[in-house]
């Protein structure tokens, strides 16, 4: 049953005007009032129509890409990718064709937000959302998502995921675009056992997300497939969580070498952090790779000019990125099933090498 502008009004006992007022924000009223309404369009899931009043199905012009952070490489060229599909030029009049307006929706990381943008995009009546990178885990996030992604794709919006695999309840979606990222990590880890590598030590992403459990599980089936990290928990001994960041990927490398000073490699969650790794590597007098060999993922743009030559795992991330925009343009087809695993390349340059003898 749809719910009304008269349903708020009654939830937060104003009068409809006073929740119109609320919503449009064109005329003063009392902070208290004000959250009264909110709360009560909140818990009704109350979707203002905006515009398109009279066309209740109807969808906007409007299209969200919600990312973790927009200076972030990793998230950048996915959005800049999806944006190219959405909001691409027309006929060159100047005229908007079938184009839609592309607004990216920097989350921070944070579930909170997610869901608040979603609900945002959901009240705008968005044509499409495309969701990049991992996902959080948390139970009660993923059931909010879920039910929130269900509520949209009802009133016709598209749902896709570009670089996260699909919740585990809902099927809501138009499709997910999976990157392989445990069996990117696998590889990773794998190279360096065949260079001779046996003490490997893992900086990780926040224990919380799909893509940190995907790489790191990877990291460990090479580990077990080697018979290697499994006395006296090393595993757990060698691993150290944290932010996808560089600051992150030096303090943790720091840990790591402390907790084990015969570390000959250190794999790091991404491309960001493996430079803080690095630089941790290089401050304990210790040289790349003849000393310690350093690995990545992602194969971000300044991999390649990283001294030495970041190994990594390259990720498809402009074609996820334009394929991900198409869908949500309804240009292209949905993979079977509605969900496509998007494979992981190893990448090997110059920051991996056999471990040094003696």
């Amino acid at each position: 049953m749809t719910v009304t502008l008269a349903d708020v009004a009654a939830r937060a006992r104003v009068s409809p005007a006073t929740v119109s007022r609320v919503l449009n924000g064109n005329y003063p009223v009392a902070a208290s009032t004000r959250e009264r309404v909110l709360r009560a369009v909140d818990d009704l899931d109350y979707v203002l129509n905006g515009p398109a009043s009279s066309l209740a199905a109807a969808t906007s012009d409007l299209v969200g890409i919600l990312v973790n952070d927009i200076a972030d490489p990793f998230f950048g060229i996915m959005a800049g990718a999806a944006q190219t599909q959405i909001g691409g030029p027309g006929d060159g009049s100047g005229r908007a064709g079938g184009e839609k307006l592309a607004v990216i929706c920097n989350t921070g990381g944070s579930p909170e937000r997610e869901l608040t943008y979603l609900t945002l995009l959901q009240r705008q009546r968005a044509a499409a959302v495309v969701l990049t990178g991992g996902a959080v885990e948390y139970p009660d996030h993923q059931a909010a998502m879920a039910a929130k992604l269900a509520k949209m794709a009802d009133a016709g919006t598209r749902i896709v995921f570009c670089g996260r695999p699909p919740l585990p309840e809902g099927d809501a979606l138009v499709a997910a675009l999976a990157f392989d990222n445990r069996g990117g990590g696998r590889r990773l880890t794998e190279h360096l056992i065949s260079l001779g590598h046996r003490r490997i030590g893992y900086v990780a992403g926040p224990p919380e997300r799909t893509t940190t459990r995907h790489r790191l599980e990877g990291h460990r089936e090479a580990l077990r497939g080697a018979g290697i990290g499994t006395e006296a928990g090393d595993e757990e001994r060698l691993t150290v969580h944290g932010p996808y960041d560089r600051r992150s990927g030096y303090e943790a490398t720091l840990e790591i070498l402390r907790r084990d000073p015969t570390v000959t490699a250190v794999v790091a969650a991404n491309d960001t952090v493996a430079l803080g790794a690095c630089a941790a590597v290089r401050d304990q007098g210790l040289r790349i790779p003849q000393d310690i060999s350093v690995a990545g993922f992602d194969d971000l743009p300044f991999s390649v000019d990283a001294v030495p030559a970041l190994t990594t795992v390259r990720l498809p991330l402009f074609e996820a990125g334009a394929r991900a925009g198409r869908l949500a343009m309804g240009k292209e087809n949905p993979p079977p099933g509605g969900i496509a695993t998007i494979a992981a390349e190893l990448v090997i340059r110059g920051s991996t090498a056999p471990p040094r003898v003696g």
